[in-house]
Order: structure tokens, then sequence, then C-alpha cells
């Protein structure tokens, strides 16, 4: 019965990392795409641009603590004008160097993007 523990137990702890490690990167890919949601729409009430800008930074970093040198945010692709629409794309790289000889790069990147329309009666400025 020892003999089996000891060959059983090394398996067994691998096959443990290994799901604690896609759990990581499942919970992360969930939040990442909350903070895109949130940033988007953070992004749509404002009025001008640069504060829309900024208002998706705000959202995305408060959101997201755990990425690497912070969340990057793009806005590119939104149509910033009345009935237009905000496109918000977050990318993170989220460190795995706790379970990376087993299968997993120690940085994964993520990314997803989200996209809310703007009011069409709503006056909107450059």
């Amino acid at each position: 019965m020892a003999v089996e523990a000891v060959l059983l137990a090394p398996v067994l702890l691998i096959f443990l990392l290994l799901l604690v490690g896609a759990g990581r990167i499942v919970e992360a890919q969930g939040e990442v795409n909350g903070a895109a949601r949130d940033a988007a729409r953070a992004a749509s009430v404002e009025r001008t641009l640069a504060r829309a800008r900024t208002a998706a930074g705000d959202a995305a970093r408060g959101a997201l603590t755990f990425c690497q040198g912070g969340p990057g945010i793009s806005m590119a692709g939104s149509e910033w004008r009345e009935g237009g629409s905000v496109r918000v794309e977050v990318t993170c790289r989220l460190d795995l160097s706790a379970v990376s000889g087993f299968g997993f790069s120690p940085v994964k990147e993520m990314s997803a993007s989200a996209v809310v329309p703007l009011e069409r009666f709503r006056r909107v400025e450059g």
C-alpha cells in the first residue's frame, strides 16, 4: 500500500496544480471580460472622447488589479458621434509563475472587448 501511495501522490499533485492553473485562467478571463464591459459602459456615459478614455481606463484599472504592469486599454474602432458606439478592448498579462512548470507559460496574455451604443439624441463632443 505504501508503494502505491508514493507512486500516486506526485500524479495527484500535478493534477491538482493543473486544476488550479486552469481555474485561475478561467477566473481571470471572466474578470477581463467584465472589466471590458465596465470600461465600455463608463466611457459611453461621458460627453467628450478625452473623458471617455479616462473613464474607461479608470474602470478597467479598478477591476483588474492583478495584471502585470496594469491593464492595457484601447478604444480603437469607436464611433464617437450621436448614435455611434464605444468599443473598448482590454488586455491583461496574467502571472502564472506559481504553476508555470506544469504545462503553463509563466505569463498569459488575455484580452476582451465590449461595444456599447451611444444614445442617439445625446450630444457628444470630439
